[in-house]
């Protein structure tokens, strides 16, 4: 048995003998894609502080990270299909090391958002090479096991990343929630060379440069926008880069409708187990990312957990996507995928609309059923949905159909953080200013009305300034935690109709599989298919 394998997985006679260790490379390195945006959830306080981060600098340590990572995600999976998906993977990985390292390193605020943008270039890379790897490696009756496995994952690493990075914030600075990916970068490539087989596209033709690069620029452009407008206003640029993504978005669809290899054939966003997965991908992202980046808010500055104890309680939604990803295994080929995503999507809803209850006094019992529920629906619906993308591919496009999947993943965290990120600081605004405004100077106003961090910081001086005193300082405090509690609330409650609106038109638009019986189409959900496969192996 060679030490490196070096078959193509194109090549082998049967199943890859090693495919289940494989599957643990990939998820390993899976898991540190996502954390890397989720840890810096719990960091961000620390980050400020030290750094001096004005709103726009800590969105932009964020969102510097997702603005490439979204965009370049189909370029990059095809560009691996036809070179080398095992290379993508490796190479990918070591690109996230590096900007791990820089990242670790620096102290100055522009060098943090360039290593968080080196970071996700890497992580454009890896994560369309991991699904692509995944689907190209295990035969048909144990594929759905594995994109389940593979799925959970991703639910595993928004808890994973908050406990981690908490865990090393007890003892050591910001920098080190950075460094903590490379070792696992070093071990995924280690991994890779000695368990993953090499695989590329057997007869590609040249790749769609053009619709790649129109791609990039319509979800860079939209990427943009949808964070600088909502959070910083409506400026010329975020206005700028609106107006481009949807020319971008026109002459990618006209480009790609008349090339005769396109980047990515739109003409399957006609078949409906496609796009109503790709759209149940991006709500459910939506809405669990927006919802968790408000409620750790909530639990750090108003319930006044550490990282640590931040971190810890969240792992009852991990908790929840693993049981949700175990009955999606019985039930997805039993009841079929439009049952199977559309009951989470309703749980999942239900979840984000319980969060509307949050005032003052609620304290971390009242985010744990909602962190419940949207933890069962991910786990419940993301891999039948994730499968049934994948299904939709021809073996020479699985690195553009990962791709596709997590640019709709991506896309779906950008715009649940950005939308009611920005619907969340405009209610709090709102809110703090009836409820003090007049009563603070100007400066010291606008610092409180920036974020419920500046609000608290701003407290802690009434506190000590001899014209203050604690009595009044308690009473801003108040106001900061009720104008925060309110927030939460309402931009809940549009958060909630939105997702609410996003499950009616999953479900509209899923086929159902009496459709499939009747009239013996393919648009019925391959991935129901093939859980059957594996429910009878």
């Amino acid at each position: 048995m060679p030490l490196f394998p070096n078959t193509p997985v194109e090549k082998m006679t049967e199943p890859y003998h090693r495919r289940w260790w494989a599957l643990l490379v990939l998820c390993l390195s899976l898991l540190i894609v996502v954390m890397a945006n989720t840890s810096l959830i719990v960091a961000a306080p620390d980050m400020t502080k030290d750094l001096g981060l004005s709103s726009s600098d800590l969105q932009w340590v964020i969102d510097g990270y997702t603005v490439p990572y979204a965009a370049l995600m189909l370029v990059l999976g095809a560009i691996g299909d036809k070179y080398s998906r095992r290379g993508a993977l490796v190479l990918g990985l070591l690109i996230f090391a590096g900007g791990s390292v820089m990242g670790g390193l620096v102290d100055e605020t522009n060098l943090v958002i360039t290593a968080r943008a080196i970071m996700g270039v890497g992580a454009a890379v890896v994560m369309p090479a991991t699904l692509s790897l995944l689907v190209a490696i295990f035969p048909r009756a144990e594929r759905a096991k594995a994109i389940t496995a593979w799925s959970a994952t991703s639910g595993l690493a928004i808890a994973a990343g908050p406990l981690a990075a908490g865990w090393l914030l007890e003892n050591h600075a910001w920098g080190s929630t950075f460094l903590m990916n490379v070792p696992v970068a070093v071990l995924g490539v280690v991994g890779a060379l000695l368990l993953v087989p090499p695989s590329k596209a057997e007869g590609m033709d040249r790749i769609d440069y053009v619709g790649g690069l129109l791609s990039i620029v319509s979800v860079g452009s939209l990427v943009y926008a949808t964070i600088e407008g909502p959070h910083f206003g409506w400026g010329a640029g975020p206005i700028t880069a609106a107006v481009v993504a949807g020319v971008g978005l026109l002459a990618f669809v006209a480009w790609e409708l008349k090339h005769p290899n396109p980047m990515l054939n739109v003409r399957k966003f006609t078949e409906r187990p496609f796009s109503g997965s790709m759209l149940a991908v991006l709500f459910f992202f939506f809405g669990t990312f927006g919802s968790i980046y408000y409620s750790t808010q909530f639990l750090q500055f108003v319930l006044g957990y550490d990282a640590l104890e931040t971190g810890i309680r969240l792992l009852p939604l991990a908790g929840a996507v693993f049981v949700g990803s175990a009955v999606t295994g019985k039930l997805a080929p039993k009841l079929g995928v439009k049952i199977v995503v559309g009951t989470g999507m309703v749980i999942g809803t239900a979840g984000v609309f319980l969060l509307t209850q949050i005032e003052t006094g609620s304290t971390y019992t009242d985010f744990l059923t909602p962190l419940l529920l949207l933890g069962f629906a991910i786990g419940l619906s993301l891999a039948p949905a994730t499968d049934t993308i994948m299904a939709s591919f021809p073996e020479d496009e699985l690195g553009v159909g990962g791709g596709a999947n997590d640019t709709a993943l991506e896309l779906g965290c950008a715009l649940g953080i950005a939308i009611l990120g920005s619907l969340l600081a405009t209610s709090y605004k709102d809110k703090l200013t009836d409820m003090v405004g007049g009563h603070l100077p100007a400066e010291a106003m606008d610092i409180a009305k920036d974020s419920v961090g500046g609000g608290i910081a701003v407290a802690e001086q009434v506190a000590k300034n001899p014209q203050g005193g604690a009595e009044q300082a308690q009473t801003l405090l108040g106001a900061v935690h009720e104008s925060f509690a309110h927030a939460i609330a309402h931009t809940s409650l549009i958060g909630g109709i939105i997702m609410a609106v996003g499950t009616l038109i999953v479900i509209a638009v899923l086929p159902g599989r009496k459709h499939t019986t009747e009239h013996g189409e393919e648009d019925a959900a391959p991935a129901t298919e093939e859980q059957t496969e594996t429910v009878g192996a």
